[in-house]
């Protein structure tokens, strides 16, 4: 992967794993999330992200998730390989998980793909694929 503008966190970092990649594929199939009884995401034009060191996971096109479910928090993490993430919590089927939703809304130029893309945590939704 392309290294991005250099800092000296983010240059510690490459430094200690240079063969760092974050691969961006189109699932050949389509991904839905439950939350409890409900769905509140449904795609085929979902990207499976596989990241060094990381379980594969799969982004959802906005277009394709329920917003209605979501509500923005305050709560962000940082990757230095794709940038700052935002979170939501999903209310739906009966259930409420804090912060179990992320999107890097404005994405380091070499993992672009992911503007307007969000993933779910696998553990705390129900996450089905059905290939193509």
């Amino acid at each position: 992967m392309p290294q991005f503008p250099i800092t000296p966190t983010r240059q510690k970092i490459l430094e200690r794993i240079p063969d760092y990649e974050v691969a961006m594929l189109p699932a050949s199939g389509t991904v839905s999330v439950k939350l409890g009884d409900q769905e509140i995401a449904r795609s085929s034009s979902a990207l499976l992200v596989k990241e060094t060191r990381h379980a594969d996971v799969f982004y959802l096109p906005r277009e394709d998730v329920d917003m209605s479910c979501l509500a923005r928090t305050d709560h962000t993490t940082y990757c230095p390989f794709k940038g700052h993430a935002s979170y939501w919590t999903a209310s739906a089927g009966g259930g409420v998980e804090p912060n179990v939703v992320w999107s890097y809304e404005d994405p380091y130029p070499e993992v672009i793909e992911l503007k307007d893309y969000l993933s779910f945590y696998p553990d705390r939704t129900e996450i089905s694929f059905v290939a193509d």
